[in-house]
């Protein structure tokens, strides 16, 4: 407890998901937490929920006006910026299932997901750097996944996003040391994490188990990752314990990505 205590904190996408954990966490930790979102109704749910340390803000990330606006807000009220978590994204799949493999996706749907994903981070890690050069110090989060890592064929708007953001995490961090301010930019790289943005993509009832094991038979510890396993490496990120960590990649894919998928066997003395 008090690990981020006094820090202002803004983090986008919080109305549910991935998002609403991070607030959730920072807040329990101390922070002064701003939940940024386009949905006002689920936004302002999560930061009533979350008592005085916590506020609603609307935002889009897409628009760079409101950026602007938001954070001249936050300036206004505490004078400083700590952290920034660049949440907010999508599939591409919100409303029902469109193709977005590299052979058939439309250019506007391909780009309707880098504008969230992809320019809402940019605008975001932008007003943040302009933000915190005032302290000189700070931290930035984005949230971006494994699949910025690897391919995947029927969501390659999706994949692309992730993998711009990923590179565009090292080139701030970069860019802010060059500066010589403490102001760290780092990367946390879920995977099959159980979200609202699955469930178009899990179905309901038998169909639904059926799905949701099929998503997970090539992972190691063969379940989803829970937004509180996230929102863990988030508060380590944004506290003071990281801060000789930048342009760093943090995995939580349940050892996907370490290779193989692994084949639970039986215990010792089971027979097996």
């Amino acid at each position: 407890m008090g690990r981020l205590k006094g820090k202002v904190a803004l983090v986008t996408g919080a109305a549910k998901g991935i998002g609403a954990a991070i607030a959730a966490a920072f807040a329990k930790e101390g922070a002064l937490v701003y939940v940024f979102d386009i949905d006002a109704v689920r936004g302002g749910e999560v930061a009533s929920g979350l008592g005085g340390s916590a506020a609603f803000l609307p935002l889009d990330v897409r628009d760079e006006t409101q950026w602007r606006q938001a954070v001249e807000r936050v300036l206004a009220r505490w004078g400083r910026l700590d952290v920034l978590v660049n949440n907010a994204g999508i599939t591409g799949f919100e409303d029902g299932f469109v193709p977005h493999d590299p052979e058939h996706a439309s250019l506007a749907d391909w780009r309707r997901v880098h504008a969230t994903n992809l320019d809402g981070v940019f605008l975001g890690c932008r007003e943040a750097i302009r933000a915190m050069r005032t302290t000189g110090e700070g931290s930035i989060i984005n949230i971006s996944s494994r699949s910025g890592v690897v391919g995947i064929p029927a969501a390659a708007a999706y994949a692309s996003s992730k993998a711009a953001v990923r590179n565009h995490t090292k080139s701030v961090a970069l860019y802010c040391a060059e500066q010589g301010w403490r102001v760290r930019c780092n990367a946390i790289h879920p995977a099959a994490v159980l979200t609202p943005m699955w469930e178009p993509m899990l179905g309901r009832g038998e169909e639904r188990e059926a799905n949701m094991a099929a998503f997970v038979k090539d992972t190691p510890l063969r379940r989803f990752g829970r937004p509180e396993e996230v929102a863990a490496i988030a508060v380590l990120l944004a506290s003071d314990e990281a801060c000789y960590m930048t342009g760093s990649e943090l995995h939580i894919d349940g050892g996907i990505l370490a290779g193989s998928a692994a084949t639970p066997k039986g215990r010792a003395g089971d027979g097996a």
